[in-house]
């Protein structure tokens, strides 16, 4: 199987602080899957470190208050064409974060407060007909 993957979960540091959040389990998927790592973020235009993001209703925005929407959506945009291009069968999306979450995302107080939701890049897979799972469903 070919698996399109949060770059951080493998521990790229591709995240807004500049770090990652590898997972044992999402790098134990290699053993056995072919693993294609992505950071939407990064391939929308955004330089690591940045400031942290979160979305508030169809927006992005960072904590300084610009609208990074777009830059998201590209990412999202990129996310899918190459897990297309790469013939993935589902992708494994870092939880919480604005453009990866898929069972929920902070609600952009800065607060840490979740709510029900997805990011930019899990809602344009899932509407593409995509699997899309987090590391925490592993």
């Amino acid at each position: 199987m070919r698996i399109l993957i949060s770059a951080c979960l493998l521990g790229a540091a591709c995240r807004y602080d500049g770090g990652s959040k590898a997972c044992e389990k999402a790098v134990r998927l290699g053993d056995r899957h072919v693993l294609i790592p992505v950071c939407p973020e990064q391939l929308g235009g955004l330089a690591t470190p940045r400031p942290p993001a979160e979305n508030r209703g169809d927006k992005v925005v960072n904590r300084q208050g610009l609208d990074v929407t777009e830059e998201y959506k590209k990412g999202a945009a990129e996310t899918l064409r190459l897990y297309r291009l790469c013939r993935c069968d589902m992708a494994v999306l870092k939880a919480r974060s604005p453009s990866c979450g898929c069972d929920g995302v902070y609600d952009g107080t800065f607060s840490h407060t979740l709510v029900p939701g997805m990011g930019v890049t899990a809602r344009m897979l899932k509407e593409a007909g995509v699997q899309v799972i987090s590391e925490e469903a592993l």
